[in-house]
């Protein structure tokens, strides 16, 4: 998925650069000074009752006209997009699709996930798909992704009617009870919740289980789904309430008819999402592929969709590796957890080691060094161009301040804190341009689900101020963790964000 355009820059403004240096810039600190500053005294509004009277607008006018520049601007917008027109040329040329490291073996073709939110599975498979094809030797290849969407549909229509089970004695205007309500089964998702469809389900080849109109336009299914997955939710509370004034009826007895009467009504889901998308394979159920490699050989391969997902993650198996996300408005160092937060019901649950934004480029470094392709989530939309030949995601893309005379000044804290930004889309990282001076890194080579006709054929450039303040969450292996994050990780001991938190944005 992608959110539109944002309106904040990576400096922060009164504070040292936050982007060129992450050791020198304690953002906890500053937004801790910010909010305990002394408001200014002595100033009197000219609208005493709150509103914008014509004396306000008669002043800001006056400001805005003695300002040649401003004139300028205005004169330029009245005509033109501000975010074409707005575009800094020193930005462009400072920063080229060019990397010194790259995963050596290339994919093809560039996938896209067209009118749907399933960037998540893209970039899962993205990922995966690298080494079945370098095993295989394949020229192109794509796993299905249909498939994974039909299992978690399918089971997060199960997840969000268990959920209305056990909060069934909560009033149907409870916050929890209307957040949950508000989109139950979002194409979205998190990569513990695609390990959870890759242990259970496994992986087919995309000619197994094709894409269907809407697997690839999900927007018709999602909305007869969520109208009634609501009326399910709505019965299932009226049971649970009738069940437990029935006193001779035990707490056991009333969730095992509870949950006979989810099942009963997720046969409708069941019925529709088949219908819309197709029959799955069952994962215990082999299947037969033929292709042909890239030499033009006939090869087949055999076994079901678990065996496949087994015989091509072996190396570096997804069900070792985590989630190090930078989130600078909670403690560092930590496993965080999201509350009511998943897909397979009793599934393994979606955590988060939170770290220092350097760590997360290192984790990264060590990865695409080792070969290996890097899952990751982020705010896709704020200052970047995807546009056709373009792929840039650079802080200092716009030149918003300069044309409006204004200061953009939200930290990343801030701006989470504000819903001004969270976790909007899953890429993968492919690539990264290492300073030979510091062993920094500089740039970043970032392959799209959004089809050949967006960035650089399908790839953007992202740069290391971009990272800092828009990149959320790396998925790395194991291996390439330090020691100290693993441990944090398989201690299991985490910390739980209410389910409205904004680490629970499913990208």
């Amino acid at each position: 998925m992608g959110s539109s355009v944002s309106k904040v820059p990576a400096q922060v403004s009164g504070t040292p650069d936050a982007t060129s240096s992450s050791e020198s810039f304690d953002e906890k600190r500053f937004v801790r000074s910010q909010s305990s500053a002394s408001p200014t005294v002595g100033s009197s509004p000219l609208a005493t009752d709150g509103s914008i009277s014509l004396p306000n607008v008669d002043a800001w006018e006056s400001a805005a006209s003695a300002d040649p520049k401003i004139q300028l601007t205005r004169t330029i917008l009245a005509n033109n997009n501000l975010r074409t027109t707005l575009v800094s040329r020193p930005a462009q040329v400072a920063i080229p699709h060019v990397f010194n490291h790259e995963v050596e073996f290339k994919t093809a073709p560039v996938t896209s996930q067209k009118s749907s939110g399933r960037c998540w599975l893209f970039a899962t498979t993205n990922v995966i798909r690298y080494e079945v094809m370098r095993k295989l030797k394949l020229k192109e290849f794509q796993l299905s992704q249909s498939y994974l969407f039909f299992w978690d549909k399918l089971n997060k229509s199960n997840y969000y009617l268990e959920l209305s089970i056990e909060n069934a004695d909560l009033p149907v205007d409870d916050r929890l009870v209307n957040f949950l309500a508000r989109d139950p089964i979002s194409d979205g998702g998190q990569w513990d919740m695609a390990l959870n469809l890759l242990e259970t389900y496994g992986l087919v080849p995309q000619p197994i289980y094709p894409e269907s109109y809407h697997s690839s336009t999900s927007s018709p299914l999602n909305t007869l789904l969520k109208l009634k997955l609501r009326e399910h939710a709505l019965t299932l509370r009226a049971l649970s309430s009738s069940l437990k004034a029935d006193h001779s009826i035990s707490p056991e007895s009333a969730l095992s008819a509870l949950r006979a009467k989810k099942e009963e009504l997720m046969q409708e889901v069941y019925t529709i999402m088949s219908a819309s998308l197709g029959v799955p394979p069952k994962p215990d159920a082999a299947f037969t592929w033929e292709y042909y490699t890239e030499d033009g050989k006939y090869a087949k391969w055999e076994g079901t969709p678990l065996q496949f997902y087994k015989a091509f993650t072996a190396k570096f198996s997804p069900s070792e590796s985590f989630s190090l996300i930078n989130d600078p408005r909670n403690e560092y160092n930590k496993l965080y957890t999201v509350n009511k937060l998943g897909n397979i019901w009793g599934g393994r649950p979606v955590l988060y080691v939170n770290t220092e934004i350097d760590e997360l480029k290192q984790a990264i470094v060590r990865s695409i060094k080792a070969g290996q392709p890097v899952f990751f989530g982020c705010d896709v939309g704020q200052f970047s161009d995807s546009s056709k030949g373009v792929g840039i995601m650079d802080t200092d893309y716009f030149e918003y301040e300069q044309a409006f005379n204004i200061t953009l000044g939200l930290t990343k804290a801030q701006r989470l804190d504000t819903n001004e930004s969270a976790m909007t889309h899953a890429m993968v990282i492919s690539g990264v341009h290492v300073d030979e001076q510091t062993g920094r890194p500089v740039r970043f080579k970032v392959e799209n689900s959004w089809g050949e006709d967006s960035g650089v054929k399908g790839h953007n450039v992202m740069s290391d101020k971009w990272f800092d303040q828009f990149v959320f969450q790396v998925v790395v292996h194991k291996s390439f963790a330090t020691k100290e994050h693993v441990k944090i990780f398989e201690s299991g001991e985490s910390v739980v964000l209410p389910a409205w938190d904004p680490m629970g944005a499913l990208a």
